[in-house]
């Protein structure tokens, strides 16, 4: 079996009609890959289709203020991507002469684009021979070729892309790659696979050994960190704090409000009386109009938080905080467990 032909032939046939596939322009693949990092594709059409829409080249984006372009990227998570395409736009603009690099070895050195990125790109839009490995290809391989080595361990990246690289033909790379990573989303995926559609059923050798179920190994996940975080929507005269977060840590260059984190559930839990309210709102009277929980999951964190309603009763009492308006706070870019508390809090008619 011509294994490369036998997948673009199939791809031919059976590829989804997705926005980003009626181009081979570098600057719109290379969003729609960034977007689809970590995220799914009915997810991510639309925020393809929006960021499209407000930067619809290299230009526009390099030119666009940071904060925009985190509002556009507000919900997608992982939100250094969105920092690093920005980064990236600009470097072209103003290093390239906004000339996108047509080469897998110039795409590596700009800011965010890895290994997957660069080959996905130069094979796409400019039809090099380079092997795009994902999450999907892996699947696919080590079903295919029965291949028990962790697809996370060093040895395992190594592996799975060297036998990726002996497979691509350099007669339509692109499409080989779109290909792969179609058979792994639409048929050969995590769970419920659909072997009788795929066409590498009769060389798989998983699906003869009936072991689909047990690939692709995986090595086991890294612990887990507990986050307790309390955070303070402070209200004075129709006005709200929100900070951004200049810090490297999760979340950063967006907006929330005044918190505090404690180290254990216990202190977390305690209901005694807070450093903030003490230091920052001091002798003035509050009264609590709120409070709201959420349990926000990260790939390596897990936020516990709790977010008080604070309103000031001394209008003229005078509270450090960065204060503004009911729609600023809305088009500020924010975390997603401070956007639903916004939305559900600002846009009621409570205020």
């Amino acid at each position: 079996m011509d294994f490369s032909n036998h997948i673009v032939q199939w791809f031919n046939k059976n590829q989804r009609n997705l926005p980003w596939r009626t181009t081979k322009d570098p600057y719109k693949i290379w969003i729609s890959e960034i977007i689809l990092q970590q995220t799914r594709v009915a997810q991510g059409i639309s925020y393809y289709t929006n960021f499209i829409n407000a930067f619809p080249n290299i230009s526009a984006l390099a030119e666009a203020n940071e904060e925009d372009v985190l509002k556009l990227w507000q919900g997608l998570g992982y939100y250094s991507r969105a920092r690093n395409i920005h980064f990236t736009a600009k470097y072209i603009k103003e290093e390239l002469n906004g000339h996108f690099p047509n080469q897998y070895i110039e795409l590596l050195k700009l800011k965010g684009i890895g290994p997957y990125t660069a080959a996905a790109i130069s094979s796409i839009c400019f039809d090099e021979k380079r092997a795009a490995v994902d999450g999907n290809v892996y699947r696919v391989l080590a079903r295919v070729f029965e291949i028990h080595t962790p697809i996370n361990s060093t040895n395992g990246i190594k592996e799975f892309q060297k036998l990726a690289d002996n497979l691509i033909s350099s007669e339509n790379p692109g499409d080989y790659n779109q290909g792969l990573m179609e058979l792994g989303a639409t048929v050969c995926t995590p769970k419920k696979t659909d072997c009788n559609s795929c066409p590498l059923e009769s060389i798989c050798v998983a699906q003869s050994k009936n072991s689909i179920g047990q690939l692709p190994v995986k090595e086991k996940k890294l612990k887990i960190k507990n986050r307790y975080i309390k955070y303070y929507f402070v209200e004075q005269c129709n006005l709200f704090i929100m900070n951004k977060r200049t810090q490297k840590d999760i979340w950063q260059n967006m907006y929330d409000f005044p918190f505090e984190e404690y180290k254990t559930e216990k202190e977390y839990l305690n209901k005694g009386e807070s450093t903030y309210l003490t230091d920052i709102i001091g002798i003035n009277k509050y009264q609590l109009k709120g409070c709201q929980s959420y349990k926000h999951k990260l790939s390596h964190q897990w936020l516990n938080i709790e977010i008080q309603h604070l309103k000031i009763l001394n209008n003229s009492a005078k509270i450090k905080g960065n204060f503004v308006t009911k729609k600023e706070a809305l088009d500020l870019p924010v975390p997603k467990p401070i956007e639903s508390f916004l939305k559900g809090t600002l846009m009621s008619d409570k205020i």
